[in-house]
This record gives C-alpha cells, sequence and structure tokens, in this order.
C-alpha cells in the first residue's frame, strides 16, 4: 500500500498546554524588555525638557515623549492581556490535572 498510495507525512504532536503557556510566558518577557526600553527613551526626554526653555524645540521633544508614552501603554496592555491568558490557562491545566486525579480515584 505505502507504494500505491505513497506514505502519509508524519504528523507532529498536538501542542501541549505547559508549552503554551511557557510561550506566553516569554512573549510577556519579550513585552518586558521593550517596556524597559522605552522607559529608558522617556527618562532621557524627560532629562532633555528639564535642559531646555519653552519653545519649538521643547515641544518637538515633548510630542516625542507623549508618542513613547503612548506606545509604553499599548505595551502594558498587551502584557496584561498575556498575563491574564497564562492565568486562564494555568488554571484550565490544573481543573484538567484534577479531572484525571478524580477519574484515577473512582476507578
Amino acid at each position: 500500500m505505502n507504494r500505491l498510495f505513497g506514505r502519509g507525512t508524519p504528523k507532529a504532536p498536538p501542542p501541549n498546554l505547559n508549552d503554551c503557556i511557557q510561550s506566553i510566558d516569554s512573549r510577556g518577557e519579550s513585552i518586558d524588555k521593550k517596556i524597559a526600553r522605552l522607559d529608558q527613551e522617556l527618562a532621557k526626554y524627560r532629562e532633555q525638557m528639564k535642559k531646555m526653555r519653552d519653545g519649538p524645540s521643547k515641544n518637538m521633544v515633548k510630542q516625542r515623549a507623549l508618542r513613547i508614552l503612548q506606545q509604553k501603554r499599548a505595551y502594558e496592555q498587551q502584557r496584561e492581556n498575556l498575563m491574564q491568558q497564562s492565568f486562564n490557562m494555568e488554571q484550565v491545566n490544573y481543573n484538567i490535572q484534577t479531572l484525571k486525579d478524580t477519574k484515577s480515584t473512582v476507578s
């Protein structure tokens, strides 16, 4: 039969819930690094604004700082969503383990 229809491609194992949780956590860590980088940029812009007098150049720096702040807020929202998703998956994993334990106890 292998010659007539060819061999089936070996199927990859289905994704494990723990692997998914680890993947989400690693994405959260990368977002944390981006937030830290944006914090450094914001601190730099704050120092620049302290040294500057009012005028168009200070307004430009202020606009850049506001743009960075908006990016930071967006990243923080993404991180919060990822943390919530990770928590939900951990709860599901806990429930699955509890059901398996109950099943083995009853059987």
